[in-house]
């Protein structure tokens, strides 16, 4: 696992206005990102990603919540992006994070981390479409967010998780409940919905996950994720045609040392130390 040492000196956050490719300047995201008068920062690989998973909710009327809105200009960049039909709702740790309600956003102040703060939440806003949780990033503000809010995302709806890459830094929590390895339970789960396996307790809170550099996307479909795994047939003339899943057999134990490496290089993680 390669970790990298972080601090929040590290970064200095005055005038930081990438401007990269022109593919990035052309997406939807990124041009409703630029026209926000607050600040605002986002990684450049992110608008992509943004116009992928939430174009489809453009000019809709939905409930949208951002964890973590810092400087304001988010808040103005999911307005225009999203359309006035959109319901945009703020988190903030920060008290004065309230001020943006004279713009017009529902701001709530609370601690992410507490599913207390969670549950009045949710009483207080009913259903949501789109979580984002561009919060803290530690992970168990993450995971916290995730278990206490995804039962609110309504079907067709998702919760997406932002900067995943702390689950390879430094001063973000116990590596063993990093974000990353959380989202790789999520795997199994999925996976144990398959009938051949015995389990009473098939996790339906997901129906999938889209997983990108630094963001994933855990999609809401409820009706999907009940349906029972069963093999089916389409009725066609079957010729007995033989299975040959373990027929190159011999050709793996003749290229052993190869097929070995092919495998390690595909399990391994570049350690780097910063």
């Amino acid at each position: 696992m390669f970790d990298i040492a972080f601090t929040h000196e590290t970064f200095n956050y005055k005038n930081r206005l990438f401007i990269g490719s022109t593919k990035m300047q052309n997406t939807k995201s990124f041009k409703s990102f630029s026209k926000s008068p607050y600040y605002s920062t986002k990684h450049s690989t992110y608008f992509d990603t943004y116009d992928l998973l939430l174009e489809k909710y453009q000019g809709k009327k939905i409930t949208f919540v951002e964890v973590g809105i810092w400087g304001g200009g988010s808040l103005f960049m999911w307005r225009d992006f999203f359309g006035p039909k959109a319901r945009i709702i703020g988190i903030d740790l920060n008290p004065e994070a309230i001020k943006w309600e004279k713009d017009g956003f529902e701001i709530f102040i609370g601690n992410q981390s507490d599913p207390a703060f969670w549950e009045d939440f949710k009483s207080k806003v009913g259903p949501i479409d789109v979580l984002l949780d561009d919060g803290g990033h530690t992970y168990v503000q993450q995971i916290v967010t995730m278990e206490t809010m995804i039962d609110q995302i309504n079907d067709g709806g998702m919760l997406i998780v932002e900067d995943t890459h702390t689950s390879y830094m430094q001063n973000f929590g116990d590596k063993k409940i990093s974000f990353a390895n959380y989202a790789k339970f999520w795997i199994d789960r999925l996976n144990a919905r398959f009938s051949a396996f015995i389990n009473e307790g098939k996790d339906t809170r997901v129906h999938s996950m889209e997983v990108f550099e630094s963001i994933i996307a855990f999609k809401v479909n409820r009706k999907a994720s009940s349906v029972l795994s069963t093999e089916q047939n389409n009725g066609g003339i079957f010729d007995q045609a033989k299975h040959f899943r373990y027929e190159d057999a011999p050709f793996l134990k003749k290229n052993e040392n190869l097929i070995k490496k092919i495998i390690q290089k595909a399990f391994s993680i570049i350690s780097r130390d910063q």
